[in-house]
């Protein structure tokens, strides 16, 4: 069978990641996300188990002594971890996996996955993407700024992604993530499993 393909997508708090991976699996059902595990509360909306695994520190602490992520990072001072098991489940089911992470967790999946598939997702301009954050009204004032201070940190980071795609138009930059991992589908390495039958009959 021919195994799933991992995806990071990275992207500054507020690029609008979260809105267009829902949007990408919602249309794939062979593409799922993986739900990270946090030590952080849950904001309002939030779904433990749908957005996030919360954890408290100590739970966090003991799954990372026993290596049960695939990654694992500090943002905002609290504790970010990927299930390594569940995603390797996914990928040898042939289920292609959508990791929402930031540039530490994707430099730890690198040397793991070389093969993994990274988009990063950029705003704009910063005037933009301080008015999302603001117009979704989940941050006061300081933890914007603190937020603003973290996305230039985070887009110095933008040479170590695969792809880049400028979410300015939400549907164009939806489809501009879905013919990334369409391309990725169709690469000789991912054909060859899938078409093994038809290439040996052609080469007969």
């Amino acid at each position: 069978m021919h195994k799933g393909t991992l995806f990071i997508i990275m992207a500054p708090s507020g690029a609008g990641k979260t809105s267009l991976v829902n949007a990408l699996v919602n249309q794939d059902q062979l593409l799922r996300v993986s739900v990270s595990h946090t030590t952080r509360s849950a904001r309002p909306g939030e779904v433990n188990g749908a957005n996030y695994h919360f954890v408290s520190s100590k739970e966090f602490m003991a799954m990372l002594e026993r290596s049960d992520f695939l990654e694992s990072a500090e943002v905002y001072g609290n504790h970010y971890g990927t299930s390594q098991a569940w995603v390797n489940a996914q990928l040898n089911q042939g289920i292609d996996v959508i990791l929402e992470i930031d540039w530490q967790g994707a430099a730890q999946i690198r040397k793991l996955i070389p093969a993994v598939c990274s988009i990063f997702i950029l705003p704009p301009s910063l005037e933009i993407l301080q008015q999302r954050l603001q117009e979704r009204a989940q941050d006061d004032a300081a933890t914007i700024t603190r937020r603003m201070h973290q996305a230039r940190d985070q887009i110095s980071h933008v040479a170590e992604a695969d792809f880049i795609v400028v979410n300015d138009d939400f549907e164009t930059a939806l489809a501009d993530i879905r013919a990334i991992i369409r391309s990725r589908g169709l690469t000789v390495l991912a054909q060859q499993t899938k078409l093994d039958a038809l290439l040996t009959s052609l080469t007969r």
